[in-house]
């Protein structure tokens, strides 16, 4: 199974199927039909064409407005932002024992928000000369 990552949004006039499912706006099947028989209704209700799911025969679009295309790309982009990739992050800090207090709290912060966020975190300390 290829792992492709498709971005959300009108594929335009490019369907590369013959026979498709067609959901309406409002998640009503309109059933299985030619891709010339969806275009035209795309292009009678001005709406777009939007992939849902490419790996079942036939293929499911579904015919969104603009809006309803944008507000579903925004909460695609919460939801991969709640969920980060699965891995180990690490991040280095290092800095002389002879560093400025300030300096020294600045970089205590941005580790305590690097722990938070999960995130590893190695810090050395180098010797001053």
């Amino acid at each position: 199974e290829a792992k492709r990552k498709t971005v959300f949004g009108s594929v335009g006039r490019r369907i590369p199927y013959r026979i498709l499912h067609v959901i309406n706006q409002d998640g009503e099947s309109l059933g299985n039909m030619h891709r010339a028989e969806a275009l035209r209704l795309m292009d009678q209700h001005d709406l777009k064409l939007v992939l849902l799911c490419e790996n079942v025969d036939p293929p499911v679009y579904r015919l969104m407005t603009g809006q309803q295309i944008h507000e579903e790309q925004l909460k695609r982009a919460e939801k991969q932002k709640a969920n980060p990739k699965p891995g180990m992050y690490i991040k280095e800090l290092s800095f002389s024992s002879a560093i400025a207090k300030n300096d020294l709290e600045t970089k205590t912060k941005q580790i305590a928000q690097w722990i938070e966020k999960k995130y590893h975190v190695k810090v050395t300390i180098r010797q001053a000369k």
